[in-house]
Formats: C-alpha cells, structure tokens, sequence
C-alpha cells in the first residue's frame, strides 16, 4: 500500500531570489526618470525578466547597481517564479506563479505587483521578510 507522508523540516533561509516578468518597465522610475519601454535603466534585468537577489535578513538587493535609486510598480501577475536559498545559495523551495506579498513592501500586490522603493545602496524601504508564500503545503 503506499501512502503520502508530508513532513515538515526547518531551513535557514537566507536569500530570496526573483524572476520575475515585467510587462512595462516604464512603470519603474530610475533616479527620478520614468525608464524606458525596454527597462533599459533598471538594475538586475535579465532578458524580459528582473531578477533580484535579495538578502532577506538585510532587505538588500545584491546585484544591485550601486548608486541607483528605483521606485518600482511592475505588472508581473502570474509570470514569476520565486526561489528560496540557503547561504551556499542552493534552492530551498521555488513557487511559480502570483507574487508573494514579499514582494511588495511599498503597498498591496494583490498578487499581481511587485512594489517596492530602492536605495541607492540596494536596500528595500519598509521591507519585511514575510515568507508566508513559501510555508504553504502543495
């Protein structure tokens, strides 16, 4: 007979990285300028993707472009996908598809925004390490 036994295992995580689609870049303002349809400004764009590393105890992006500051609104929706890691930086668990509310530390997401404020040092405004979207069960 076989049987599912779900269990439950304590990790460190310790950043946070995102893939996330952006459907208008300009909905970013790169110190003080609306960007460009391309995303030509912002740091971490990656194809049509941005994908930040973000350490969560710090709140810091850090493949940010030091000296940058970005207010970011970006439509993502359902084309993201959001992954867990370790201090090696190896997965701890992804999940694909809403935006986490971790991702929206300067206003509700609805699941659909990422909204945040960056400093010119990569470090998120108000940011909050909720990873709720994480702990669910599949």
């Amino acid at each position: 007979m076989k049987i599912q036994i779900n269990i439950s295992k304590e990790f460190d995580a310790k950043y946070l990285r995102a893939k996330c689609g952006v459907r208008y870049w300009e909905d970013a303002i790169v110190n003080g300028v609306e960007d460009t349809e391309d995303g030509d400004n912002i740091p971490c764009k990656e194809g049509d993707y941005w994908c930040p590393l973000i350490d969560i105890d710090a709140g810091q992006i850090l493949n940010w472009e030091k000296g940058k500051t970005a207010s970011i609104h970006y439509k993502v929706c359902d084309d993201g996908t959001y992954f867990l890691l370790d201090a090696e930086k190896n997965e701890i668990k992804e999940i694909n598809g809403y935006v986490p509310d971790v991702m929206c530390p300067a206003g509700k997401g609805y699941g659909d925004y990422v909204i945040m404020e960056i400093d010119e040092n990569g470090f998120i405004q108000n940011w909050e390490p909720n990873l709720d979207a994480f702990t669910t069960q599949d």
